[in-house]
């Protein structure tokens, strides 16, 4: 598959997830309201603020489609990770609601409806449960994300469906709220992880599994190479990253070794997904103009 399919069909699945989210909420609200279960209602209000997220997250993968311009000239995969963040946003906050709702019902169990809470639940797995299979496979953070905020919601429909069988038969009421606490955290772990990656990216931080200096020694064992410095390696969106790096060669190098070594570092780079890379090659004791730059800079 290639990445603008990979594309279109993310942003596919999660307009499916919108619409699939939007549709059940308003169901949740209603049988929250009839079954007086707080897992429901606490649900139907997370699930609310999901739908918000999930059309941002939309929104945002298909702007993060167009290519480059005289504004963003990379392009805009970043605005897909933007969506990742918003996502992660607003589901720690639903989160942190439920835990706030949970509390009180600990301290003061109350009656819940078994029978519709079974219904409701029966339904809540198989609408979420469609759009995290429908998400499954996708490696951008805004498709994770996303698919955290629906996996989320299967589980929490799965405890609902495992509480109101057990309702039927011995009613320990407090088990709805219990269930419903250990889900939230959960699944607010796992999302505060993805949120602290996508922050990493959003300030560049060097991509996971890569060590500049450990391409820098690569480059140094090329022919006609004295040294390196200034190598920068950041993400555009988890998926695709950016390289640039000063490469010192030797003051006669021929124009023709100069691109056997520009090809020696595509090499070395060719596995890791680098997007684009800039090469600066500097001959013999030529100065270089960032570090003239910086020294004038922190210069008294």
């Amino acid at each position: 598959m290639t990445a603008d399919t990979s594309h279109h069909s993310v942003s596919g699945n999660l307009r499916l997830a919108f619409f699939l989210n939007l549709g059940f909420t308003v169901l949740e609200i209603v049988g929250g309201l009839w079954t007086n279960s707080l897992a429901i209602l606490a649900d139907a209000v997370h699930d609310l603020g999901d739908s918000l997220a999930l059309g941002m997250a939309w929104y945002f993968e298909k702007y993060s489609q167009r290519a480059g311009d005289r504004l963003f000239s990379y392009g805009y995969r970043r605005f897909s990770l933007l969506g990742a963040v918003i996502s992660a946003a607003v589901l720690i906050t639903g989160s942190l609601f439920i835990l706030s709702e949970v509390i009180p019902r600990l301290l003061q169990p109350e009656p819940a409806h078994a029978p519709g809470m079974i219904l409701f639940a029966v339904v809540g797995v198989t609408v979420n449960g469609l759009a995290v299979l429908r998400l499954r496979g996708h490696h951008g953070l805004n498709a994770r994300i996303v698919a955290w905020h629906l996996l989320e919601d299967v589980l929490g429909w799965l405890a609902v469906l495992v509480v109101g069988i057990l309702f039927l038969f011995r009613p320990v009421y407090i088990l709805d709220p219990i269930l419903s606490g250990l889900i939230t955290l959960y699944v607010l772990f796992n999302v505060v992880k993805s949120l602290r990656k996508a922050l990493n990216i959003f300030l560049q931080a060097v991509p996971e599994g890569m060590s500049i200096d450990d391409l820098e020694r690569s480059f140094r064992r090329l022919p006609h190479v004295r040294s390196t410095h200034h190598t920068h390696v950041w993400s555009l969106d988890g998926e695709r990253h950016v390289l640039s790096t000063h490469v010192v060669v030797d003051a006669a190098i021929s124009k023709e070794q100069i691109v056997i070594l520009k090809q020696g570092i595509r090499e070395i780079i060719r596995d890791l997904d680098i997007q684009h890379s800039t090469v600066e090659i500097e001959f013999g004791d030529e100065p270089c103009r960032i570090s003239e730059t910086i020294r004038r800079h922190v210069s008294p």
